[in-house]
């Protein structure tokens, strides 16, 4: 089997603390594999070695020199007015057309070239990232967490690319069902193994489980054997005529070996003080929602029943957290009213909220401050075990955790209080495989009401027993389960893979024959923004191609398809000889010809470019048709 790399007696540490110790490992080339591991267990800091960001102690890791590997980068690095076209070009080097080509299987649009990247959403700007790492024709991929802060439709784009995905790669991810639907081999870091398994996450935990069991057992033999062997020890030490059989029994002890470290599993649970159970109503409004006088979403008409558990959901940016925030009293309607059933208590998490914890607490003593009067010592530490604050962990001052230890802080916190309502935005950020579990199971059976935002699918399959959708300026309670849900955008999202279009590529071929189209670029590298000819000719093209039957309009696709792989053909040749009138003309000795004949190629190379984006535009727009 072809490896992708080797990893061989990796060791790294942290001032005392040590991450990995010899640690060793072959990946094969092909596979995908998710990564999972605790908090800090060091998945991050392993990738990082890999790509040679950070160094390891000692060891080394060692690559197949026949393969190209891709990282996707966590964070942006464009510049503000920088066009998607221009990023692409400029972070893999290729030309126009290559980056093109590669973005309208991203799903993004001739159209959607021109614009700044600050101007798209979350989701889209992950597809810029995303089409400048394929870009670079990687054999390998290595993404680190790259489902935060997606929303639920670029997951299901992210998660129907991997599928299709030919190479191999690997991902970090705390996202089960990502993983579930993603990788075919799971990678558990650690500070004692890299444990490749061959199966999904699931079949992991369930083989991780019945591997502990095991040890269990196998520790438990020998300690029993160990006492027998002291306890004759012990008896007959003493006494002459034993004498030699207990040295020899002591030395039989001795040699017993303990089986590996028996990982403990978390025996804290998240337990929410029970309140009283709603009847009835707990919810009305007839209101406008958005910020000062800026409206997000208008008409929104809801009446809803208490103790239902329900899940916002939506495309990032449609106003989810808005809706939460009006609903918590942080925002006023912009117009309109609502109205909580009287005398309910209000409990709102979001991330920001965690400013407002007190720099001089100790996390115990944060926790007691804001947690129910009737809340005791143990329930404290019970509730601040299962959020991964343990043993010594409760007694470190505010002013020395993370960010997301502030975040685990106000979450715990909030589930000390006895709150008739629980407004929760993204409460599994930060949080590991078992925790999110447990959080899951905590809320699922809440006496209250839960309002909840989340992009984690397992965590919203298990809490939510109602669904709120937020869409295109409108929010109402979704006539369906959860199931229902996903199964819809899956099919949307497959549809559009399918054809090769989104939905904005749709709106953005529909104006393609309107001559009032912006043509100026934000950024500077020259793009045809409209199909070859004027507006009524592209009218003509698309009503001829609308009156042929359908299995003639196949045809059709199919025959500009093979027109446009002919052109890639030709201007790769045209490239690969540009390329070698550059090294000829680098060497400094003039040569007019071979300077016509570099002006020649560069001249017919622009126009065939502008061609074959001009034929693209026009495949996206008939097949936005079929």
């Amino acid at each position: 089997m072809k490896t992708a790399f080797t990893i061989q007696n990796l060791s790294r540490s942290f001032g005392i603390r040590t991450l990995f110790k010899d640690l060793s490992l072959s990946v094969p080339a092909n596979e995908k594999i998710g990564v999972i591991g605790r908090n800090g267990a060091g998945k991050t800091t392993l990738f990082k070695m890999i790509e040679g960001v950070e160094q390891a102690d000692t060891g080394s890791i060692i690559f197949n020199g026949s393969m190209r590997f891709g990282f996707l980068e966590q964070h942006d690095n464009w510049n503000d007015e920088e066009s998607v076209l221009d990023y692409l070009i400029r972070k893999s080097e290729e030309e126009p057309w290559t980056c093109s080509r590669v973005a309208a299987k991203m799903g993004i649009h001739q159209h959607q070239l021109d614009l700044p990247i600050t101007a798209l959403s979350g989701g889209y700007r992950m597809r810029v990232k995303l089409a400048s790492l394929l870009a670079r024709n990687p054999d390998f991929l290595f993404l680190d967490e790259p489902t935060n802060f997606l929303d639920l439709s670029t997951q299901l784009f992210l998660e129907a690319f991997l599928k299709s995905w030919k190479g191999g790669y690997m991902i970090i991810s705390h996202d089960r069902e990502f993983l579930m639907q993603t990788c075919e081999m799971t990678l558990e870091v650690s500070q004692n193994e890299l444990l490749l398994f061959p199966g999904d996450v699931q079949e992991y935990f369930a083989y991780a489980e019945e591997r502990q069991e095991q040890l269990a057992r196998q520790q438990k033999n020998i300690d029993s054997r160990r006492k027998e062997l002291m306890d004759f020890v012990n008896r007959f030490r003493a006494k002459a005529s034993k004498a030699t059989q207990a040295q020899s029994k002591l030395k039989m002890a001795a040699k017993l070996e303990d089986v590996q470290a028996i990982k403990k599993s978390r025996s804290a649970r998240i337990k929410i003080p029970d309140v009283r159970v709603a009847k009835g109503p707990i919810f009305e409004c007839e209101m406008d929602i958005g910020y000062g006088e800026k409206v997000i979403a208008d008409s929104v008409e809801l009446k809803l029943g208490g103790g239902e558990r329900y899940a916002v959901l939506g495309d990032n940016g449609q106003g989810k957290s808005t809706l939460l925030k009006t609903l918590a009293g942080v925002l006023k309607p912009v117009r309109g009213t609502m109205r909580w059933a009287p005398s309910k208590r209000l409990g709102y998490y979001a991330q920001h909220l965690s400013d407002a914890l007190r720099e001089n607490e100790t996390v115990f003593e944060s926790l007691r401050r804001m947690a129910d009067t009737t809340a005791n010592r143990q329930e404290i530490l019970d509730m601040a075990g299962g959020f991964l604050f343990s043993g010594d962990d409760v007694d470190k001052p505010v002013k020395v955790l993370s960010g997301g230890e502030r975040s685990r802080v106000c979450l715990a916190a909030l589930m000390l209080q006895k709150n008739d309502i629980l407004l929760l935005d993204e409460p599994t950020n930060h949080l590991d495989f078992e925790t999110v579990e447990l959080l899951a199971l905590a809320l699922r059976d809440y006496s209250g009401t839960l309002f909840f935002v989340s992009h984690d699918r397992t965590f919203v399959n298990t809490v939510a027993s109602q669904i709120i959708e937020v869409k295109d300026g409108n929010i109402i309670l979704y006539p369906g389960l959860y199931e229902d849900y996903v199964f819809y955008q899956r099919s949307r999202i497959a549809k559009e893979l399918e054809s090769g279009i989104s939905d904005v590529a749709k709106k953005a071929a529909e104006t393609a024959v309107d001559p009032a189209r912006k043509e100026k670029r934000n950024g500077n590298t020259p793009l045809p923004v409209t199909p070859p000819g004027g507006p009524e000719e592209k009218k003509e093209a698309l009503l001829r191609f609308l009156n042929l039957a359908r299995k003639d309009r196949q045809k059709e696709i199919r025959r500009l398809r093979d027109e446009l792989r002919n052109m890639e053909k030709r201007m790769k040749e045209l490239e690969a000889k540009r390329a070698e009138l550059t090294q000829i003309l680098s060497s400094g000795a003039y040569d007019q010809e071979k300077y016509k004949a570099m002006e020649e190629v560069s001249k017919t190379l622009a126009e065939m470019e502008r061609e074959w984006m001009e034929l693209q535009e026009q495949i996206d727009l008939f097949e936005g048709e079929i």
